[in-house]
């Protein structure tokens, strides 16, 4: 009994894990990556001779809708593979990929709008390839904007724990789902802190450690660019600015970056500016296209231009006592 509850445990943290890597790598991948036992297929949107050019799903579409339309699973790999069809939600992860709930968790989102047709295995055949129809229905009270998901086809197979007992180990590939509801659609990107470290420097020119956390508090998916600067008295620019390429944002979700902005000289009163520019392709109105700037100061003391002033004012004071002297 003992064993068996350790193979489950294994097993399902085994599922977690290959989950929610696989559909982010996979999903945007335009054919299978092989996977550990040289399994490999891909999972794409049809079209009318097969499989599509199209990578993902994209629908714009008013609540109460549904749309049908069907995903091309091709096994290549050299055995058959017996799939496991079905929808889920999508996330952002920690570090800005574009991810898809694991097995374990309940969709909430568009992964319950999706009905998949017939039954939900399909077996295929080495190189062989099945289209497999769905309908996307969007319910009459959806919110307005972006809901994001993703149409599986999972593999599970039996593996040997590290104490020999039989563990199911559950991979995934996945097609990206992007359903826009009509309504008041909102483009909100907020930098929710700003926070500076400086890395010291006792002599020259040092680096600024620049921490920021950027939310989609809008109804769109969006993607920005930064850049991060410093400047000293007077506005003086110091240091080379760094600059950076958001991930897409799903809406409510947020990322934390930490950007280095090197070469800065300790000139006292110090601001960091950071400048969030939303791309303008993403966005649901001019206004929304506009840069967010946040700033943040700190004192940084000057300590080498102390030193080398201290050394030369002694350096003077000596040589006219010693021409006093002579």
């Amino acid at each position: 009994m003992k064993a068996f509850r350790g193979a489950a445990t294994l097993a399902a943290a085994l599922t977690l894990a290959l989950s929610l890597a696989a559909p982010a790598q996979a999903a945007a991948a335009p054919a299978g990556t092989p996977a550990p036992g040289g399994l490999a297929w891909s999972v794409k949107p049809s079209g009318a001779k097969g499989q599509a050019r199209r990578d993902f799903f994209v629908y714009t579409l008013s609540p109460g809708r549904r749309v049908r339309d069907s995903v091309v699973i091709t096994n290549l790999s050299d055995r058959p593979l017996a799939f496991r069809v079905y929808a889920t939600d999508a996330f952002n992860t920690s570090d800005g990929s574009f991810a898809l709930l694991t097995a374990d968790r309940q969709a909430t989102g568009v992964g319950t709008w999706i009905s998949i047709a017939g039954a939900p295995a399909r077996t295929v055949q080495p190189g062989g390839s099945a289209r497999v129809p769905f309908t996307l229905t969007v319910p009459p009270g959806a919110t307005p904007g972006d809901h994001s998901g993703g149409v599986i086809a999972a593999v599970t197979e039996q593996t040997t724990g590290a104490q020999g007992q039989r563990v199911n180990v559950d991979r995934r590939v996945a097609a990206r789902v992007y359903a826009r509801v009509n309504g008041a659609l909102s483009s909100s990107l907020q930098v929710e802190s700003l926070k500076v470290a400086p890395e010291s420097a006792l002599l020259g020119t040092g680096s600024v450690l620049v921490t920021y956390r950027v939310r989609n508090a809008g109804n769109v998916r969006l993607a920005a660019t930064t850049r991060i600067g410093v400047s000293g008295p007077f506005g003086i620019g110091l240091g080379r600015a760094a600059t950076r390429r958001v991930p897409e944002l799903l809406p409510g979700n947020a990322y934390t970056f930490t950007d280095r902005v090197r070469g800065v000289f300790p000139a006292g009163p110090l601001t960091a500016t950071l400048k969030l520019t939303p791309l303008d392709a993403m966005v649901a109105s001019p206004d929304a296209a506009r840069p967010t700037v946040r700033t943040a100061g700190w004192w940084a003391a000057p300590w080498t231009a102390a030193g080398v002033l201290v050394i030369a004012v002694a350096a003077l004071f000596l040589l006219r006592r010693r021409r006093t002297r002579s």
